[in-house]
């Protein structure tokens, strides 16, 4: 398996992917949303592949902290293909991206995940991940 940053000609595999995490109709804007993405700073979008096949996803935010030492890094999206879990893609694209925030200067990692994802969110506690107690949110449409 190989792990890159996501290019332009990922977009429809980047769009199946998240069909399956339930965000159907990205196809209108998946192209504009990818190029942001990719030419952000402070965002990265790592793909894992075997052969040309893309396997899944993770998008990577890098977020300064203004009162503590050390920065974070969160998690907005993370998708391994259906055919595909479980066998170690997974585990290897979040550990290349924990790594990447270390090396950014980051100190810890967050992830926002459903409670309705059950194994999803057993992946995240196998891994270390430890539930937070408030998560806000309002929406600004």
């Amino acid at each position: 398996m190989n792990i890159r940053q996501a290019q332009a000609k990922d977009s429809f595999a980047l769009s199946a992917l998240l069909t399956e995490l339930g965000y159907s109709a990205t196809e209108g804007f998946i192209d504009s949303r990818l190029a942001q993405l990719i030419d952000h700073p402070d965002e990265t979008l790592l793909v894992a592949e075997h052969g040309n096949q893309v396997l899944g996803f993770l998008s990577l935010h890098f977020i300064p902290q203004l009162a503590l030492a050390g920065d974070f890094a969160r998690i907005s999206y993370f998708c391994i293909a259906e055919g595909e879990r479980s066998k170690g893609s997974g585990q290897q694209l979040l550990n290349h991206a924990e790594q990447l925030a270390r090396s950014r200067g980051c100190d810890r990692m967050e992830v926002h995940c459903h409670s309705s994802r059950l194994k999803a969110n057993q992946f995240y506690a196998r891994e270390g991940y430890v539930e937070s107690p408030r998560y806000h949110i309002k929406a600004l449409g």
